[in-house]
């Protein structure tokens, strides 16, 4: 076979392929999960100051915690609609695994957190509806692992799913290789690791000691006013661990990105996802 007739078989420009496509069922349920996390998340930003809902503050962890269920609800209807094959199962348990292996390396300390490199080249390749249920399976795992099983848990999921499957909205997935497709994992990995401690921020912030009168959530004030709190709060407790955490996630994109890269797109292209079963003569 001559290389004209190679380049004809398999095109340069030969889209990736996914192993989970968000079909409308899995997009309406992800939306309505993303919705009632945002709520979840923001609720002392957007409740008012005689709002009943402040009243209730210390029931909101365990309330929220109802989200897991929502949660299981979309990763099933997306694998449902999507026809989820033995193959992308096995490499969707293969990268939670590891991922969820990789995250008690340091333990969080200092923001040692080398999972969230695996996540950003995941999410790129695999695209957005893998990169949602990988974000929130290996978030799953991790937790039965290291036994960080809690109410806060749900709202890691979901933080990490979001965090995943924007790695998967990335421009260019079939066409943007090279220095510039690592510079703009490298940038998206730097500002999705602030975003994701942010995020997370959020769900614990209301419920710290209001001894911490200076950045504790007041019920009672307006929301300028809890929100410079807020921000008071991420400076002065979290910005060193959200900073270590988006430098080890370029430093890791940049260096082992391209050879991870490599080797899941072979591994895609060799599970060819996409590819009907046929049978050929006997």
């Amino acid at each position: 076979m001559s290389a004209a007739d190679a380049s004809v078989r398999r095109p340069p420009s030969q889209p990736q392929a996914r192993a989970v496509r968000l079909g409308p069922r899995s997009v309406a349920a992800l939306g309505l999960v993303s919705a009632t996390g945002a709520a979840g998340f923001g609720w002392p930003l957007f409740a008012g100051t005689g709002s009943q809902v402040s009243a209730h503050a210390q029931d909101a962890p365990w309330l929220f915690a109802g989200l897991l269920v929502l949660l299981v609800a979309v990763v099933a209807a997306t694998i449902s609609e999507s026809g989820l094959g033995p193959k992308a199962v096995a490499m969707l348990g293969v990268l939670a695994a590891t991922g969820a292996a990789l995250r008690p390396i340091g333990a969080g300390t200092a923001g040692i957190e080398p999972m969230f490199f695996l996540m950003v080249l995941s999410g790129r390749v695999l695209g957005p509806g893998f990169g949602y249920v990988l974000g929130s399976v290996t978030m799953f795992a991790s937790a039965l692992l290291t036994g960080g099983v809690g109410p806060w848990m749900p709202f890691q999921m979901l933080a990490m799913g979001w965090f995943t499957m924007g790695a998967g909205l990335l421009p260019g997935p079939d066409r943007l290789r090279g220095r510039w497709e690592l510079l703009m994992l490298a940038g998206y990995g730097f500002l999705a690791a602030f975003a994701y401690g942010t995020v997370m921020n959020l769900a614990g912030w209301p419920f710290m000691d209001a001894l911490a009168s200076n950045i504790a959530f007041d019920p009672h004030a307006t929301v300028p006013a809890n929100l410079a709190r807020f921000l008071a709060y991420c400076l002065t407790t979290s910005l060193g661990w959200d900073l270590g955490r988006a430098v080890v996630t370029v430093v890791l994109t940049v260096t082992i990105g391209p050879t991870l890269l490599k080797a899941l797109r072979r591994a895609t292209r060799r599970a060819a996802f996409e590819s009907p079963v046929t049978f050929g003569p006997g």
